[in-house]
């Protein structure tokens, strides 16, 4: 038995008022999904521990069956491994977001979705003007980046940017958490106070400012962490070989200290644009080498925090057809089944622009085993599923339990 699970980032969301009081998951036109729900077994998952944040980092943890408070160690910890940073013991390492700031408000969370381009040019320029031998920058993709603190002390109490657009800035500045921590939030309060003085006037931004797109002119850390320990997929559940397909280095590094390989597809691109063919494809290529595929896609979680509700369910209806038609139809013409699971990691709402701990709609599709009662997917439905709630490690086990024992 081979494995697939499909993860649309943020798909989930609540009742719309003025549609209907339908999500987009409910308003997208989605006949693969739903058949694979029809012919599958469906439920919810909480993806959120009790008193953790329901970050990306936290819920896809959470979906691969880690238990997250005894391996979280931050999110920029997670980016480090997928771009090869390694991290030595005593280096801090926080998620640094390139951010646009106006009238002393976060405006949004990614800087207008800078490029690649334009955000390395910026990313080397804040290490020459901000960076030392204890400070360094990394980079990332697009508005997602790398701070790295030697001997930062990570009891901080630090806010994801994208919880609050439209907040004033400074009410959401670094605090330590303890008295030893205050030498590191001053720091890190000082390198966004700095940045915020020298980005405006960089060539990227004046050009940016001319074509009236957002200015990257603030860095945000966030996220605080050391080297993680976490043991691998293999020796948590037996998986002998994964793999990971994500355009987000988060997820990327999720999948280096779960022991996958992370196989990148050309186009990838984080949101609605991304190289859906491309990600499906390769999903479908990875399945002669490895036992199980993790295909993650940005696009919907980021429309949810745009509050774009046309944006999403356009995204969700790419999916259904782009990816989700594509591997059912692969994988029928394979000699070994292939269990095909569809979820979000959690919920982005359109009307909130934020992330949610609500539990996830889930389906596991095994071929030849027969499905229950629900009709079609999506956040109500999967509640008649004959999985019920699960949480925990219970969704990969589920995910992995020989057809013969159901």
């Amino acid at each position: 038995m081979k494995y697939i699970i499909v993860l649309g980032d943020g798909m989930a969301d609540e009742p719309l008022e003025n549609y209907g009081g339908k999500t987009p998951l409910q308003m997208a036109h989605t006949p693969e999904i739903d058949r694979l729900a029809k012919l599958g077994r469906c439920g919810q998952l909480l993806t959120v521990p009790e008193h953790m944040h329901p970050g990306s980092e936290i819920a896809n943890l959470s979906v691969l069956g880690y238990d997250v408070p005894s391996v979280f160690e931050g999110r920029g910890t997670l980016e480090a491994a997928s771009m090869g940073v390694k991290l030595e013991a005593g280096d801090l390492a926080l998620r640094c977001n390139l951010l646009t700031i106006e009238n002393e408000k976060i405006k949004n969370h990614s800087a207008g979705h800078i490029s690649n381009e334009e955000a390395h040019e910026l990313i080397d320029f804040l290490n020459e003007k901000l960076g030392s031998d204890k400070i360094i920058f990394h980079k990332g993709v697009s508005y997602r980046h790398l701070l790295v603190i030697k001997g930062g002390n990570k009891q901080l109490a630090c806010t994801p940017p994208h919880d609050v657009p439209g907040k004033p800035f400074k009410d959401y500045l670094t605090k330590a958490k303890a008295t030893e921590a205050q030498e590191t939030a001053d720091l890190l309060n000082e390198l966004i106070a700095r940045s915020m003085e020298i980005l405006p006037n960089h060539p990227v931004n004046q050009k940016r400012k001319a074509t009236g797109k957002e200015l990257a002119n603030s860095i945000w850390p966030w996220s605080p962490g050391y080297k993680p320990q976490m043991p691998t997929l293999k020796e948590l559940f037996g998986v002998e070989k994964s793999a990971v397909i994500s355009a987000v280095d988060l997820i990327q590094g999720i999948g280096v200290y779960a022991g996958m390989d992370v196989i990148k597809v050309e186009g990838a691109t984080g949101l609605y644009d991304t190289n859906y063919e491309g990600k499906a494809q390769a999903t479908i290529d990875a399945l002669t080498n490895y036992d199980l595929v993790y295909l993650h896609i940005e696009a919907s979680d980021e429309a949810g925090h745009e509050g774009n509700v046309e944006l999403k369910t356009k995204t969700i209806e790419y999916l259904d057809q782009r990816v989700v038609k594509f591997l059912v139809e692969e994988t029928a013409k394979m000699g070994e089944p292939v269990t095909i699971a569809v979820l979000p990691d959690h919920p982005t709402p359109c009307a909130t622009t934020v992330h949610t701990k609500d539990p996830v709609p889930f389906i596991v599709y095994k071929p030849g085993v027969e499905g229950d009662t629900v009709e079609t997917y999506d956040e109500f439905t999967v509640r008649k599923g004959s999985y019920g709630l699960l949480k925990g490690d219970e969704f990969m086990k589920a995910l992995l339990t020989d057809n013969s024992k159901l």
